[in-house]
């Protein structure tokens, strides 16, 4: 950014260029710049502006006003016009990092963290002095709504960290009575923080005062019993003990000689490098022999040029997980480049394992690369992935992995990267990977690991109780953690109390006795401590179909309303059987979810079904509304969707404009694609044809096309279940667009004949329209242009007696290619300008972005630049709204052919370079083929034949690869003029002999001029 201008969020938002304030022209352009600041250098979307500026339902103009404000602060702020950039569906703000307090805030906590692990403590205190004197109050006060008021409370609990960092510190640099003032403030502030209580206890003890630092222990531990009703951790238990017997290890430490100064190529973590690992956890205990493991350093004989793969394998419940991430943490300052964590569900009972393209995806976002530059299939993101990762040193967990082929794409090349695996089973497919195993623990790890739990007063109380407490648990992290958890909030309990109850056969049952069995008694113990209510409440949360939950479709199972359902996940979620990702989600372990399907009879009971159903109404009325909302105009399917019972649904998240229902279609995707699948196995059909058609629309309008084939399939299975031929017609038209996306082009024919046929038998007109297109564009796709036109001129006639202009606007749209690639170019542009002018009217913006794509073409075939420039230019400013990048994608490229024509060569060489990230990313076979043709003639005018014959060259791969035959037609012919353009006169004449060959098949005729250089 330009100038002197800087930016505080420390405190009250704050922009300054020298000693002056700048005004930021209301609170929705202060919002706005906030969330910016609060990831520069990152695309924020619309929508999450939007969350960000207002407190409670947004206005229907909030989009616009998020741009108003965009433009406002490109005014207001020296270099802002440069600094606030559009990227895809948002806007990203990029700061010299020397301009932003938060910026300098994560530097300095990194400078702490370096100085620390070159074992010099007064360095990092210096450096954590200085990130703390950036802060000048509540972050971003006076800002509002829920996503600035979540990062505010990160970024405070971030600062609280700091500050008991540098309070350690000052403790072991020898200083004590000094803290005990600005100790006493915070605690005051923050009476609940154990770790503040713990370091005045120390601080007033090495002051010769004994007697209050004891007199601090009894005041927190009240005010736990009171407020929480827990007892004190265990480190501040141990402190208590400490002070009490007076330990010399409490005395302050003598100065230690500064080490020698670290090589100057030790590795430093760069401002903001990433690190996702869940915490470690405090009470650690035993797996001596396995750390040693995890830590030695590699084998100096083996080879180096790969990423190191260590794997830990086990049964469920033996701490595997917990195992990786403490070697992890201890691991972490070798790899100052991130250290990344991620959960591939291998072993999930209710839900499919990870597919690695998903979770690469996820990683890239994490690492920075924006959204739009990951591509879809699964070999460029590995080959992105890896190429992120190249000379990096990363750390990264991948927990509960299936099998080795899921864990492959995932291993980067670079050889300064270290990756922990965690799984059920050993891969011995995965070639260079170092394994152990981990069982249960020896007994006296067992013993150590309850005593930390519980504290070793009530071990000594009772240690014959607190030995067979071990043994009945199986010696299993897991099982022992929630004895121990059950034991400290049950304060009035023995150790054989439990032991008692735990020595009924009836309670542990027969899985105590072998194998994975283990985990679920374990289970079992924490099932039989709950109330009655809690017990069936667990039995119907194991019925959630998705990996996470809301409250909302948690009350639904559940029968409640909302607050008794967060207060059971709450319970939950202290009993340690659940599990919070995220405000307001909650999550059952894996093992919890196996435990409570084994509780599950067969065939399920009444009750059981019935919390079924409830969540099945819920998802299908919230996805109702949603669609209503986020796609107006959707045709009814047959009848209509089953109707919630009154008493049985809670209320609704309620997404009030298309950007919040989107997001909660984002946020609920999963699980409503497995609530479909669910609903389809247990036989409610129509929740199953009507979940699947309502996620159809979001799945496609996202190109989230894997899913949607997914989604597509459930609903024809359970149509054909119903015999309701109103409902099989829509269920294999969604099937039939699906195939199409996916390139199954046969497939989809078969389905629209199907679909077709039964719309014929129903006399159902609109179908019939819908079907005539489908196959109109699926036969246009095969290389049939003259059954594609017949079908496509029915199926517009159609729509337009039946006055539906939105699907009028799609089929001409379809038609308006097929006519450009026969040679009638006049024709498309007709067809194509009457679609633009039917989708304005239907108000939607992705087909008016397709629509006038078409127009573009059929103008550019015509030599009519700048009529199809001026279209190229409407349908940019309406891409961002229908957040389809694979149509801006083509809108680029089509633009860049409309300049480079029109002399404009440099906006042409940026729109051409930004179209080919766009469709490399997102688009699909499909896409890309037609936009790759596009670029090649763009490269041809633009005098680079070779990167022209590169692109033809690519898109001749791409459409022969789903057997779309007019673009690799199209193809042959850019490469044909490329050899030309080469002096390869032999190639160029074998490339335009197949070029005109193919277009002799499929139209009959040599080919147009113009057919050769637009889609």
């Amino acid at each position: 950014m330009s100038g002197d201008v800087s930016f505080a969020v420390l405190g009250p938002l704050e922009v300054r260029t020298g000693d002056e304030r700048l005004r930021l022209g209301g609170p929705i352009p202060a919002r706005v710049l906030a969330t910016l600041l609060l990831e520069p250098g990152r695309t924020v979307s619309v929508s999450r502006l939007v969350a960000a500026a207002w407190d409670d339902e947004p206005p229907t103009t909030a989009a616009h006003q998020v741009r108003k404000a965009v433009a406002d602060l490109r005014q207001r702020i020296p270099g802002g016009a440069t600094a606030i950039a559009t990227e895809g569906p948002g806007y990203r703000i990029d700061v010299d990092p020397a301009r932003l307090d938060l910026t300098l805030f994560t530097h300095r906590l990194q400078q702490a963290r370096g100085a620390l692990d070159a074992h010099r403590p007064a360095e990092a205190a210096g450096h954590l002095r200085d990130a703390l004197a950036l802060w000048r109050g509540p972050v971003l006060a006076g800002s509002s709504g829920p996503v600035i008021a979540a990062a505010s409370a990160v970024l405070e609990e971030r600062r609280l960290t700091a500050v008991e960092q540098l309070v350690e510190l000052r403790l072991a640099l020898g200083e004590s009575g000094e803290l005990i003032g600005d100790l006493r403030e915070l605690i005051a502030e923050h009476p609940l923080r154990e770790t503040l209580r713990g370091h005045l206890m120390l601080a007033l003890y090495r002051s010769g005062r004994q007697a209050e630092a004891l007199a601090e222990f009894g005041r927190v531990r009240e005010l736990l019993v009171e407020d929480l009703g827990i007892d004190p951790g265990p480190q501040l238990t141990r402190l208590h003990e400490a002070i009490l017997r007076d330990s010399p290890e409490l005395a302050a430490p003598e100065p230690a000689a500064p080490p020698a100064a670290p090589p100057p190529d030790t590795p430093r973590a760069p401002a903001g490098a990433p690190c996702t690992l869940p915490p470690d956890l405090p009470d650690f205990t035993g797996r001596e022999r396995e750390l040693r493991h995890l830590l030695a350093p590699p084998d100096p004989g083996l080879p180096d040029a790969a990423a190191r793969v260590l794997g830990i394998d086990g049964m469920g419940g033996s701490g595997k997980t917990a195992l990786a991430l403490h070697a992890a943490h201890r691991l972490a300052p070798g790899y100052p480049d991130g250290r990344l964590y991620a959960d591939l569900r291998g072993f999930s009972s209710a839900e499919s394992p990870r597919p690695p393209g998903a979770v690469i995806g996820s990683l890239l976002r994490i690492l920075g690369t924006p959204g739009e530059r990951i591509p879809d299939d699964l070999d460029g993101r590995t080959a992105l992935w890896r190429a992120t990762l190249a000379d990096r040193r990363v750390l990264l967990v991948l927990d509960d992995a299936a099998d080795a082929a899921q864990v492959r794409p995932l291993l980067p090349a670079s050889s300064g990267c270290l990756v922990l695996v965690t799984s059920r089973t050993r891969m011995t497919g995965l070639d260079g990977a170092d394994w152990i195993s981990v069982a249960a623990m020896p007994p006296t790890d067992g013993l150590a690991l309850i005593t930390r739990v519980l504290g070793a007063d009530r071990v000594r109380a009772e240690p014959g109780a607190a030995a067979a407490l071990g043994s009945l648990c199986g010696h299993l992290p897991l099982a022992l953690r929630i004895a121990g958890a059950r034991l400290r909030s049950r304060p009035r309990w023995t150790v054989r109390h439990l032991v008692d109850r735990l020595g009924d056969e009836a309670r542990r049952i027969d899985e105590l006795r072998s194998g994975d069995q283990s985990v679920k008694a374990t289970l079992q113990l924490s099932y039989e401590a709950m109330a009655p209510a809690h017990r069936e409440a667990l039995r119907l949360l194991g019925l959630h179909p998705g990996r996470d939950m809301g409250v909302h479709s948690a009350a639904a199972l559940l029968g409640t309303g909302l607050r008794e359902a967060e207060d059971v996940l709450e319970h939950l979620l202290d009993m340690n059987l659940a599990c919070q990702y995220e405000m307001g989600r909650y999550a059952l372990h894996d093992m919890v979810r196996s435990f409570t399907h084994s509780l599950h009879g067969a065939p399920p009971r009444p009750q059981e079904r019935a919390a079924l159903q409830r969540v099945l109404d819920h998802f299908l009325a919230a996805t109702e509304e949603a669609c209503r909302i986020r796609f107006p105009g959707r045709a009814p399917a047959g009848p209509p969707a089953p109707a919630p019972s009154e008493d049985g649904l809670p209320g609704l998240p309620g997404p009030v404009d298309a950007a919040a229902a989107e997001d909660w279609f984002e946020r609920e995707q999963g699980a409503l694609l497995a609530a479909a699948q669910c609903a389809e196995r247990a036989g409610f059909d129509r929740h199953a044809v009507h979940l699947a058609r309502n996620l159809a629309f979001h799945l496609n309008a996202r190109s989230s096309l894997e899913e949607f084939g997914r989604a597509a399939a459930v609903a024809v299975a359970a149509a054909r279940r119903l015999g309701d031929p109103a409902v099989l017609r829509v269920s294999l038209s969604n099937q039939a667009v699906a195939h199409c996306k996916l390139g199954r082009f046969p497939e989809g024919v078969t389905a629209a004949t199907e679909a077709l046929g039964l719309a014929a038998g129903l006399d159902d007109r609109s179908g019939e329209a819908v079907c005539l297109t489908l196959l109109g564009l699926l036969q246009s796709l095969l290389g049939d242009l003259g059954a594609a036109r017949r079908h496509l001129e029915r199926g517009a006639a159609l729509h337009r007696e039946l006055s539906d202009p939105r699907q009028e606007a799609y089929t001409l749209c379809n038609l308006s290619s097929v006519l450009t690639w026969t040679g009638r170019p006049a024709e498309a542009a007709a067809a194509a300008a009457r679609a633009v002018a039917l989708a304005g009217r239907a108000g939607t913006a992705g087909e008016q972005v397709s629509a006038l794509n078409d127009l573009a073409a059929a103008r550019l075939a015509l030599g009519e630049e700048q009529e199809a420039l001026a279209a190229l230019e409407r349908a940019i400013d309406l891409a961002g709204e229908c957040r389809m990048p694979e149509n801006l994608g083509l809108t680029l490229a089509l633009a860049a052919e409309a300049c480079q024509r029109t002399g404009r060569t440099v906006l042409a060489g940026d729109h051409a370079e930004r179209a080919l990230e766009l469709i490399r990313a997102h688009g699909t076979a499909l896409r890309q083929a037609v936009a790759e043709n596009v670029l090649g003639r763009v490269h041809l005018l633009r005098g680079a034949p070779e990167r022209a014959r590169e692109l033809h060259a690519e898109a001749l791969r791409s459409a022969d690869a789903v057997g779309y035959r007019i673009e690799s037609a199209r193809a042959l012919r850019g490469l044909a003029l490329a050899h030309e353009a080469l002096g390869d006169r032999d190639r160029a004449r074998t490339h335009r002999d197949r070029a005109d060959a193919a277009f002799a098949a499929l139209t009959g005729a040599p080919a147009p001029a113009a057919l050769a250089t637009v889609p």
